[in-house]
């Protein structure tokens, strides 16, 4: 690994991704070079099909792209096996999505341990870092239900928890408020903040929601695939 990338979680370098559309050249992403450093709790922001979710998954090597270069942890995406990859994201990157993707017939406990059951760790551990984490979110009196019975905050919740228990590099968070109201929107952001502070961990966000952009540490705009660093802002 290049020493010089040791803090750096993320690098891309001239990335670049396009999509046709019935034959039509469609550049979603056109040639960004960024830099995510460990511990930021960052929000990525612009409008709907600013290339905000391409880029994501690009840096998150869910997509491919068309140019350029990501590297995780000072390695390039495209120097990896397909099941490097996938096992690098199952073991360094925790992902919450808007639509929250728990499974339906596990309870939270379930939910929540299941990265970590891929990943072989026994029992007992898995047992005491879901109900450390359950005391984390403040969800420790739900660990018994299912999705259906909760809240669409408590649900967040969870996909934070699940997404931070197996203690990832990186969280990767896609429009995570985009189902929420305005009260759990801004108590969920209070708690991942407290949690990046507690933890070190890094959050990278996708959003259009001055809830997310108010309590990110660095806002960076994203505009027609091409990050504007004139607007790019350090926020304490």
């Amino acid at each position: 690994m290049n020493t010089d990338n040791a803090n750096k979680v993320i690098v891309t370098k001239g990335l670049k991704k396009t999509y046709h559309d019935n034959g039509v050249p469609v550049e979603a992403v056109r040639g960004i070079d960024f830099t995510l450093t460990e511990g930021e709790f960052t929000a990525i922001i612009g409008p709907s099909g600013s290339g905000k979710t391409t880029f994501l998954n690009l840096m998150a090597g869910l997509d491919s792209p068309t140019d350029g270069e990501v590297e995780l942890s000072g390695k390039l995406i495209s120097a990896m096996s397909g099941k490097e990859l996938s096992n690098y994201r199952r073991d360094h990157i925790g992902f919450i999505f808007q639509a929250y993707n728990l499974f339906p017939v596990l309870t939270v406990e379930e939910n929540i341990e299941y990265i970590m059951l891929l990943q072989g760790i026994k029992k007992k551990e898995r047992h005491e870092r879901v109900i450390n984490i359950l005391k984390q979110v403040e969800l420790e009196d739900y660990a018994h239900r299912l999705p259906s019975k909760l809240s669409g905050g408590q649900q967040q919740r969870v996909a934070v928890a699940r997404a931070m228990v197996s203690r990832p590099k990186l969280i990767i968070a896609d429009e995570p408020t985009a189902n929420l109201d305005s009260k759990t929107s801004g108590d969920l952001l209070d708690m991942m903040r407290k949690l990046n502070e507690e933890t070190g961990m890094t959050f990278l966000f996708s959003t259009h929601d001055e809830i997310v952009m108010k309590r990110a540490r660095k806002v960076v705009t994203l505009r027609d695939g091409l990050l504007d660093t004139a607007e790019e802002k350090l926020i304490q």
